[in-house]
């Protein structure tokens, strides 16, 4: 079993920068893709970006250019650093994980809301 716990979450202004991070513990090295999702209140989740056990990186087209994902293998900690965030940028963000290349992400944190005001 795998646990993730956010953190980082809070209130910006349009044009600011927040540091997501999300601690694993448990079975960590049996992780394939580490991946960050959110949520806008009434929309449907979204996948923003992973990062895969090579290091390989992948991100939604909204937040190409704005977001960056990376870890930490020492502290078993996947970050988001996101930038120039815009109001439509707030939602509850989600880190995700899973074992395998393909099928869902099994393994969820609590969330982290976020809140970009204009």
């Amino acid at each position: 079993q795998v646990q993730l716990v956010e953190s980082g979450g809070g209130l910006v202004q349009t044009g600011g920068s927040l540091r997501l991070s999300c601690a694993a513990s448990g079975r960590t090295s049996s992780l394939y893709f580490t991946a960050w999702f959110r949520q806008a209140p009434g929309k449907e989740r979204e996948f923003v970006a992973s990062i895969k056990w090579t290091g390989a990186r992948s991100y939604a087209e909204s937040v190409k250019g704005r977001f960056i994902i990376s870890r930490d293998n020492t502290k078993n900690t996947v970050f988001l650093e996101m930038n120039s965030l815009k109001p439509e940028d707030t939602a509850v963000f989600y880190c995700a994980a899973k074992g395998t290349a393909t099928g869902p992400y099994n393994y969820w944190g609590q969330g982290t809301q976020v809140t970009v005001s204009s």
